[in-house]
Parts: structure tokens; C-alpha cells; sequence
């Protein structure tokens, strides 16, 4: 069985500074139109917005985006410092240590730190689609529902998220996992992040992020 994470979001002050900051660099470019595709191998920070204390470590290092909590009940992100509207999103996830009882995966339509849609998959083969807001967690269909597609343990997953419109589409290595419609936020931010429940030590390498355009 699954632990479920409580319903207020837990986060360390280092990150909500780092999206502040974020926000203030998304103010002046506007929603990226995607007009040709983004590639991030992941070889230099960039402009992506990273931070860590005692509670976690974001860093990025050798050509990956790695993410390390360290104490439980602990989430942390990296946001990439650009705002989308519709776009297709690909990701290699590998986790390399810690328990599977943990959540990682791609943050979407990133208002702030307390406004977004969070697609999930965890270490023992469970997906979740939510929107948070304001302290409050609303799940878009099953909640922590298990998937065959998802490959558990210290292993690799790519995970996929459409955004068009007010309708969002979500693959687990190749296989759609859920679809949803949810029109709350329009455009926003892209980021990628870890989560630990009972247990610290959750690592988890993202890799080979693909941005591209929606096709019509």
C-alpha cells in the first residue's frame, strides 16, 4: 500500500525564493510560442533555478538534473525559468537511490510555488495526476493509482505530458497513463521534482528533456 502524502504541501524555504526569482525573469519574455524545439542535455544550469538546505539537494551535475531528499516528508523542484502555454514535454527519470515508496515527475502551467498540476509516478509503480493550489491538493482522476507501465525501483521511466488547451495528456514509456481537462491555468512554468513520504534518501536523474510544439 501506498503512504498518502497530507494534503498541505511541504516545502523549504530556499526553493519558494528561487521561484520568486523565477517569476520576476518569466515577467518580461512572455509565453514561449515554441516555435522550434528546446533540447536541455542538462550540461550547464542555464536558466534553470536551483537551491538546497538540510532538506534537500538540487543540483545539476554530470549532464543531469539530480534531486536528493533528505529528510522525510520533503518535496523539491527545479523550474526551467521560461513560461509555455501548449507544448509537448519529454523526460528520462531514473531513480538512483532511496526508497520506492517516493513520488517524482514534471510540474506543469507553474504559476508560483503554491499554484500548478503535478504529474507523479513512484518508485513501486503508482501514477497521479493533481492540481495544487494555495495548500490545497485536487486530484484529476485516480489518486495513486497503480500503472504496469511504470518501471519500478532504480530504474529508468519516461514520462511524456501534452498541454493543450484545457486538455492534458500523460504517457508512462510510451503508454498513456491519463488524460484530463482542467483549465484553471493557462500557461506557466516547467519544472521537475522529487518527493520522499516516511523515508529520506529518495535521488532521483532527470535527463534529455525534449520541449516541442503541439502538433495540430
Amino acid at each position: 500500500m501506498r503512504t498518502q502524502r497530507p494534503g498541505q504541501l511541504r516545502l523549504y524555504g530556499l526553493l519558494a525564493v528561487g521561484l520568486i526569482l523565477a517569476l520576476l525573469m518569466l515577467a518580461d519574455c512572455g509565453a514561449s510560442s515554441l516555435k522550434e524545439p528546446w533540447e536541455e542535455p542538462f550540461d550547464e544550469v542555464g536558466s534553470w533555478q536551483l537551491s538546497s538546505d538540510a532538506a534537500a539537494e538540487v543540483a545539476i551535475t554530470k549532464g543531469q538534473l539530480q534531486i536528493h531528499i533528505l529528510q522525510p516528508g520533503q518535496i523539491a523542484w527545479a523550474t526551467a525559468g521560461r513560461t509555455f502555454r501548449d507544448f509537448h514535454l519529454r523526460v528520462e527519470a531514473t531513480q538512483i537511490a532511496g526508497p520506492v515508496d517516493n513520488e517524482y515527475g514534471v510540474l506543469v502551467r507553474l504559476e508560483d510555488d503554491a499554484h500548478f498540476y503535478a504529474f507523479s509516478i513512484s518508485g513501486d509503480g503508482y501514477v497521479r495526476v493533481a492540481h495544487y493550489a494555495a495548500g490545497v491538493w485536487t486530484v484529476l482522476g485516480s489518486d495513486w493509482a497503480p500503472q504496469a507501465a511504470v518501471h519500478q525501483g532504480a530504474a529508468t521511466n519516461v514520462l511524456e505530458v501534452e498541454a493543450r488547451g484545457t486538455q492534458f495528456t500523460f504517457w508512462v514509456n510510451g503508454e498513456q497513463v491519463a488524460q484530463v481537462t482542467e483549465e484553471t491555468l493557462p500557461d506557466g512554468d516547467v519544472g521537475l521534482y522529487a518527493g520522499a513520504f516516511d523515508e529520506a534518501g529518495v535521488q532521483i536523474a532527470f535527463d534529455n528533456l525534449l520541449m516541442s510544439s503541439v502538433v495540430q
